[in-house]
């Protein structure tokens, strides 16, 4: 079951919206139970497209109403298949350019090639810079993101972005369940800062940290733990859940360490297998992850929580919409 949480913001005047005929919400393929989710938050309808495909598997989107002067929000992540998706996107925005929209803002939830946003060798490609120069040159003209892998994203686009969080959603469910004896645990160094962050919120939890190196793309060796784990409830947090090794061994290590539960928190639930199995092993009392990609019902298991986003992203677009601070949401 997927559960929206409640957000400690005020509910958009609907009545305003209504009389404000200039905004459209538009939605790919990629996530349209999210989209229809925020739609229904903004009291409205997503916008009417056609999508198909020629024989070859090429594209063709078409707008199916006016949106001549008006501000469209195009709702899509750019999950798996990421090349299709990603491709979608860009002619969405095209569509919209070309058909005279005033502003186009590019909804991504989960923004796909970010995990090479540098250059760790020679001769490799910065494809998260890429992907911000296809969407800029598309014509997008700002971008809503959520829980970019790297902040260092926002500063790849030559166009507004606004960057926003899934962490409150994640902590509002966590603090429900009134944990004992809670400790936020980062799963590598690079995810100090966010999962500092995330223990702050969580009454100042205490922060432990896994040391971990990894030898090649997808592949975690795990070394020791940083800080107090012993006979406590551990909640490990990272951006997203890809194949689960870093987040299995980091649970092993962590129950090694006299972790009495252990708790998994991700924004984007990327799951590629063999994530199911791992997750599913008996190591996690609970898996938490946020809708920003769809789960299906094949990728579900009894650990499994999906929170809703819908709400948090329905509540930034109203704002962007209506020229309001984004950044108050999440003091």
């Amino acid at each position: 079951m997927i559960r929206s949480a409640t957000l400690p913001t005020p509910q958009p005047t609907l009545p305003s919206l209504t009389d404000n005929n200039r905004l459209r919400l538009l939605s790919g393929s990629a996530n349209i139970p999210l989209a229809q989710e925020v739609a229904r938050y903004l009291g409205m309808d997503l916008g009417p497209m056609v999508r198909k495909r020629f024989a070859d598997g090429e594209l063709y989107i078409q707008i199916q109403e006016s949106i001549r002067g008006c501000d469209v929000y195009l709702l899509q992540p750019t999950c798996r298949p990421v090349n299709d998706h990603l491709m979608e996107l860009l002619i969405m925005i095209d569509a919209c350019r070309r058909a005279s929209a005033r502003q186009i803002t590019a909804v991504i939830p989960y923004y796909g090639y970010a995990r090479a946003d540098r250059k760790t060798a020679g001769r490799e490609s910065i494809s998260a810079k890429l992907v911000a120069n296809l969407i800029t040159q598309a014509g997008a003209s700002r971008v809503l993101a959520m829980d970019l892998h790297s902040a260092q994203i926002q500063g790849y686009f030559d166009i507004p972005l606004d960057h926003v969080y899934g962490s409150p959603i994640l902590i509002d469910y966590l603090s429900s369940k009134q944990l004992p004896d809670l400790v936020v645990v980062s799963p590598d160094v690079g995810g100090v800062a966010r999962a500092r962050a995330f223990a702050k919120k969580l009454d100042d939890a205490p922060l432990a940290i896994i040391d971990k190196r990894r030898q090649a793309h997808n592949v975690a060796e795990v070394m020791n733990v940083i800080g107090d784990v012993s006979g406590k409830t551990a909640v490990l947090v990272d951006d997203m859940i890809d194949t689960a090794g870093t987040i299995l061994e980091g649970a092993r290590i962590l129950k090694e360490n006299g972790a009495r539960q252990v708790y998994a928190c991700a924004t984007h639930a990327v799951f590629s297998p063999p994530a199911i199995e791992r997750l599913s092993s008996g190591l996690f009392e609970e898996v938490i992850v946020t809708n920003t990609i769809p789960v299906s019902e094949e990728l579900r298991f009894p650990q499994l929580t999906v929170l809703s986003v819908a709400n948090l992203l329905g509540e930034t677009i109203w704002r962007i919409h209506e020229d309001s601070s984004v950044s108050s949401m999440f003091r």
